[in-house]
């Protein structure tokens, strides 16, 4: 059974600070229509053209178009968290709405460090214990690459969206936003085994009413075996694995 995301709660909770605006085709109901808009991902693996089975980790989003409606200025206040366990970053893909703070819990029995120096939100959250925990307001739209400067197997991705209508897809590729005021969006996707230049070919513009709902079949080209190489935080090539029983490795 397929459950909703999490960060939809984000849309839910922002989309009726929209019931009152005037959009480009006309005004709102009085009941201030919300529809969920739904759409099918098909992810190729760009050696062979054959189709993926897990075509998750697709992100879509819809940005209303300028002088089609408003959108919310701030995300409410919720826990999004960004935790570090197990010499890894658990969610590895977070989405979330300009504006909001995550946190960087260290659950690991040994001290890390969280740096992001390439594309987005710029930091460096510096070395920090176990059982500690830091947070990052993301403030501006942009995909944030995120590392650990300890350990270079260690890597996550937040994108920042400046909307609060978005989804990703699940295994299945299927994917579905909630709370959508009707009117004129532009439609943009994401994902991390895309190269840019193929993803923006995907961006469009589309039409949300309580007749047109449905994105269709989205296809892109991935490569399930892409890894994206990383110096440390100094620009320069990861010191060979601290040995065991360090205060930087598992015990």
């Amino acid at each position: 059974m397929h459950t909703r995301s999490p960060h939809l709660n984000v849309i839910f909770r922002a989309s009726f600070v929209l019931c009152s605006a005037v959009l480009g085709a006309g005004a709102l109901s009085p009941a201030c229509a919300q529809i969920t808009v739904s759409g099918q991902v098909v992810v190729l693996n760009e050696s062979t053209s054959k189709p993926l089975s897990d075509a998750s980790q697709v992100v879509l989003w819809l940005t209303p178009v300028a002088g089609s409606t408003a959108v919310a200025a701030l995300p409410p206040k919720q826990e999004l968290r960004l935790v570090q366990r197990h010499k890894s970053f658990e969610p590895h893909l977070l989405v979330v709405q300009a504006g909001s703070m995550v946190e960087f819990p260290n659950d690991d029995p040994f001290f890390h460090n969280v740096f992001s120096l390439f594309e987005g939100k710029r930091f460096d959250l510096g070395l920090y214990e176990a059982g500690s925990t830091r947070s990052v307001l993301f403030d501006k739209p942009g995909i944030c690459y995120l590392f650990c400067n300890i350990h270079p197997e260690m890597s996550a991705v937040v994108v920042v969206l400046k909307t609060p209508f978005f989804a990703v897809s699940d295994q299945a590729g299927q994917v579905s936003i909630s709370g959508v005021p009707p009117g004129r969006y532009v439609l943009e996707i994401w994902n991390e085994r895309s190269l840019p230049d193929e993803l923006k070919k995907l961006t469009r513009r589309v039409e949300v009413s309580e007749t047109q709902h449905s994105l269709g079949t989205i296809t892109l080209r991935a490569n399930p075996n892409q890894n994206r190489s990383h110096k440390n935080k100094y620009g320069r090539d990861y010191d060979d694995p601290t040995p065991p029983g360090s205060l930087y490795s598992q015990p």
